[in-house]
């Protein structure tokens, strides 16, 4: 972990141990035959990951000040979104990768009907926790919740970014396409975190326009940085296999722009977000962390 400033270092490990724990707390195993379907989904969701999301989530929320057992469970129903699409992105008829974090995929270590089953299981637990009183007894603000949430998944958000993803192995994408790609893909959850934490702040829809200009720039320069570890970086870090794009003869920024550009281009947007927090003081001070981790991080 490269270059992390002891309060990113601290709110990393913060955040990690809290979400390992709430999915422990939400996933208890079952004494029948459902435990396998139980065991899987504490598989992808307990242990591993930089958990961005929620500490996206978290650091928004603390902001307007949310308590914070409310924002981990909103962030744990961000994180299950993630997980699932971790399992179906990793299936045979997807990327068919065999690792994940460090350890086998879902459907190596069970099995592919069991890997789909459970993310179908975290996509609904996701809702499930938005929509409990105990994320918030205003039921609007949880409806408000669950709606920023199932577009950021939907067609309009992630599963739209990953068909075009499917279509970057046969088609020539320019670096809109691309761009558009990635907003959708890996972008939209990344914003939806920070909208979700300052809708738990009670902030105006008109208020939160400066943190969608964060999230935005954010998610973008995290993808390009994604796309530069996946060519330069270390497969024992990344937990995961790398240079796959490249296999798959797939555009992407580092292959429009070439390396320099791309991270040039990454580091322009880290500072266009720490930029659109201007108005904050020290408050602010995690998000811009953040903000630079994305860049600097090695895996």
């Amino acid at each position: 972990m490269a270059a992390v400033d002891s309060l990113l270092k601290h709110e990393l490990i913060r955040i990690q141990r809290e979400v390992d724990s709430l999915f422990d707390a939400l996933l208890p195993v079952p004494l029948d035959f459902r435990v396998r379907l139980v065991e899987a989904m504490r598989h992808a969701t307990i242990g591993g990951g930089k958990r961005v999301r929620p500490l996206l989530l978290t650091a928004t929320a603390q902001m307007y000040g949310v308590d914070r057992e409310v924002a981990l469970r909103a962030a744990c129903a961000i994180e299950a979104i993630h997980a699932y699409s971790l399992i179906h992105d990793d299936l045979p008829c997807m990327d068919d990768d065999e690792f994940r974090h460090g350890k086998p995929t879902v459907h190596r270590a069970f099995d592919e009907a069991t890997a789909v089953l459970a993310g179908d299981a975290l996509h609904a637990l996701a809702f499930e926790i938005l929509a409990d009183p105990r994320t918030s007894g205003d039921p609007f603000l949880r409806a408000e919740l669950v709606g920023t949430l199932a577009s950021a998944s939907g067609f309009n958000g992630m599963a739209g970014g990953q068909i075009m993803d499917i279509a970057a192995q046969t088609a020539a994408f320019d670096l809109a396409t691309i761009t558009r790609l990635q907003q959708l893909k890996t972008g939209a959850l990344l914003s939806a975190a920070v909208e979700m934490g300052a809708i738990l702040g009670h902030v105006s829809p008109e208020g939160r326009t400066h943190l969608r200009g964060y999230a935005r720039d954010v998610g973008l320069a995290f993808q390009i940085a994604d796309d530069l570890l996946d060519h330069e970086g270390d497969e024992s870090k990344a937990g995961k296999a790398l240079r796959k794009d490249d296999t798959a003869g797939k555009q992407t920024f580092l292959t429009l722009l070439g390396a320099e550009r791309a991270r040039d281009q990454a580091r322009i947007l880290v500072e266009q977000a720490i930029g659109h927090l201007s108005q904050h003081g020290a408050e602010a001070d995690l998000l811009r962390s953040v903000a630079r981790f994305i860049l600097e991080r090695d895996h």
